[in-house]
């Protein structure tokens, strides 16, 4: 059994019963039958779907927000901008792109093989496995759901046991018309998970921590399910001394701060050239110290009455306290911020300097409202610092010269860069999201969203006439000879195109003159 508490106010909200193993087995049974009936609906009639969901989610925005903001914690308008409107903007996206993206594409074929076409198809995989964490339960739900359902597949997805909106997926897919069973929720905790796995999906999406992305791995391995894996980050911003400080203070700030900094492109390490750096810093703090935090008294669920939630997960706020406490013990100081508000799991944005990489708050993932500001002197170091992590999901440059941002941009490791600005890679639907090193691989979105789903299949079609190919049986001392000629005519350079088409016509006469009898 999993209780479920609102992280605000330690309310417990509800109980979860976990599923028997004949019941996960039966889900996985039904969503083989219900891929068959997606698959051969048209692309249109699963865009209308999909259409649909957006719909209902524009029509019903203020009681879904308040499930959001009820069990996550987060600001309404946290819930507005990173969850709703997100899964609106890439339905819409798609309801244009998909048909492009999934339409067969004829490519080319070589001279070499005349008369054959080439082509590529895009097929759907089957049943898609999608975990995703406690931190945007909605946007993780139907953003991966939804593509996997675009390309073909059915859906069966576990939610986080601290954050699992029971019901809440169920009402939405009921009251848009969704077609049945085409995406099925689960839920339950880490074992649901391992359970599910057992049942071969035909792929693993997962978003999550590195430690449970590589036991995903392992479990996967075993019977070579392909996996996404979309995990942590410690995402540096290089802000360099030619910026506007007051507009670029603010965008680390809600970088930094946004969704109470729990996301896994949460700006979690601020690089800033040390002759700006005391002014940047006083501009930071002034900032910060005017974001209302929400508090138990429930200010979080009221529009315009706070900037920052709560913590939705107690165990994740102990890990901040931790990294704090290290940072302190090595000679970091808190400006702003710093400690809880009593026993809640309300912690206000926090601001600290005189940091270094010999301290976990800037080594390890902080997924937290916590921001470590750290001085440089030159764009190499810059850049060494930026890359010196583990992690490798997303970045940010800020500088008015765009020359350079842009190669400081391609100087970091990393799967996402915005210039001028922290996360925007993600508002995108048309670019492809994920990361690097132990931030995972594979992407979604954009082309990659779909193509990620389906199974890319190559074909090369020849005509069926009365005659066998020239490199066919029977290997002869004239075909070799011919062969020859040809691989010396085709591959140099000037290509030889009058010494190259006669032998290529020698070959393919050859198969003319063998006609099967």
């Amino acid at each position: 059994m999993i209780n479920v508490k609102n992280p605000s106010s330690n309310e417990l909200l509800y109980e979860v019963e976990l599923p028997e193993d004949e019941e996960l087995a039966e889900r996985f049974q039904r969503a083989r039958a219900s891929q068959k009936q997606i698959a051969a609906m048209s692309l249109s009639e699963r865009i209308a779907a999909a259409v649909r969901i957006s719909d209902y989610l524009i029509d019903h925005q203020e009681e879904i927000i308040d499930r959001l903001v009820r069990e996550t914690g987060k600001t309404r308008f946290d819930a507005l901008s990173t969850e709703l409107f997100e899964i609106c903007d890439l339905v819409d996206y798609y309801r244009d792109s998909a048909p492009k993206i999934l339409a067969d594409q004829t490519v080319h074929t070589p001279i070499v093989l005349m008369g054959k076409k080439s082509k590529i198809v895009f097929e759907p995989l089957g049943v898609v496995l999608v975990i995703s964490p406690w931190n945007y339960p909605l946007y993780q739900c139907f953003v991966p759901s939804l593509l996997a359902f675009l390309a073909g597949n059915a859906i069966i997805y576990k939610p986080s046991e601290v954050t699992p909106l029971k019901g809440l997926y169920e009402e939405i897919m009921d009251g848009a018309d969704f077609p049945t069973d085409a995406i099925q929720i689960v839920y339950g905790g880490k074992e649901t998970g391992a359970a599910l796995i057992e049942h071969k999906p035909d792929k693993i999406h997962f978003t999550g921590s590195v430690r449970a992305g590589k036991q995903i791995m392992a479990a996967a391995a075993k019977d070579l399910i392909p996996v996404d894996l979309e995990l942590g980050g410690k995402d540096p911003a290089l802000v360099f001394e030619d910026v506007d400080i007051e507009r670029t203070a603010n965008g680390v700030v809600w970088s930094a701060f946004t969704n109470a900094g729990q996301s896994c492109t949460s700006l979690e390490r601020c690089y800033v050239h040390e002759s700006i750096y005391d002014q940047f810093v006083e501009k930071v703090v002034a900032i910060t110290k005017q974001l209302r935090l929400a508090t138990p008294a429930g200010e979080a669920a009221v529009i315009g009455k706070s900037d920052i939630g709560c913590m939705t997960a107690g165990f994740q706020l102990e890990i901040i306290e931790s990294q704090l406490a290290d940072a302190v013990q090595k000679g970091a100081k808190v400006l702003t911020g710093g400690e809880r508000l009593g026993d809640t799991l309300h912690f206000p944005p926090t601001v600290v300097v005189n940091v270094d990489h010999q301290m976990r708050l800037l080594t390890e993932e902080t997924f937290g409202a916590v921001l470590p500001i750290m001085p440089f002197r030159s764009e190499a170091e810059a850049i060494e610092l930026a890359n010196d992590s583990p992690y490798g999901l997303s970045a940010s440059v800020w500088s008015k010269d765009l020359a350079r941002a842009e190669r400081v941009a391609h100087a970091i490791h990393t799967g996402n860069v915005s210039i001028n600005n922290h996360m925007l890679t993600e508002g995108n639907p048309a670019l492809p999201f994920g990361g690097i090193k132990e931030s995972g691989f594979g992407r979604y979105k954009g082309d990659w969203g779909l193509l990620t789903f389906s199974n890319i299949k190559s074909m090369i079609l020849s005509p069926n006439k009365n005659t066998i190919e020239p490199h066919w049986y029977p290997q002869t001392t004239q075909k070799y000879g011919l062969m020859t000629r040809l691989m010396r005519a085709f591959f140099n350079r000037p290509r030889k195109w009058l010494a190259f088409l006669p032998v290529a016509l020698q070959l393919d006469s050859i198969g003319t003159k063998q006609k099967l009898s």
